[in-house]
């Protein structure tokens, strides 16, 4: 169902199953052990994502899709007129696949918790350590693997 089907703002989405959660959350040598308390802000912080990208991606959806509409009523306009409100498309569909990506790397995110591997690297398995999760709870990948990523 594409978001513009939905008539009312959906439902906010539930917490994962946070039992044990700070047990499996792993963590770098020399760092602190998950607290339930962390592993709550995390989840918690999440799901608002979640329900914050949902509602920015339906606005800018209608947003775009008023422009779509729009965008054959300048029949008389000059070559400027056409090709700034070409431009002020291309600028919301990238706003709009934007915050799809978001979306999708915050859902994904949750699973992670769900499927016990958030805060566990994609690609060498290692920790990617609590301050980097805190900061940025979406990554997927360590430091030494992001790294080694922009490189190539």
């Amino acid at each position: 169902m594409a978001i513009n089907d939905s008539l009312s703002a959906p439902a906010p989405r539930a917490l994962p199953d946070l039992t044990d959660a700070a047990n499996r959350f792993p963590v770098r040598a020399g760092e602190d052990p998950w607290t339930d308390a962390e592993v709550l802000e995390i989840a918690s912080g999440l799901v608002a994502e979640v329900d914050r990208l949902t509602a920015e991606l339906a606005a800018a959806d209608e947003g775009l899709s008023d422009l779509l509409r729009n965008s054959g009523d300048g029949a008389g306009d000059d070559q400027a007129d056409s090709g700034s409100s070409a431009l002020e498309r291309e600028h919301e569909l990238t706003l709009v696949n934007n915050t799809r990506d978001m979306l999708a790397q915050t859902n994904r995110a949750l699973a992670r918790i769900d499927a016990g591997t958030f805060g566990r690297c994609d690609s060498c398995g290692e920790a990617i350590g609590k301050a980097r999760v805190q900061a940025f709870p979406r990554a997927t990948l360590c430091v030494a693997c992001k790294q080694r990523e922009e490189r190539r």
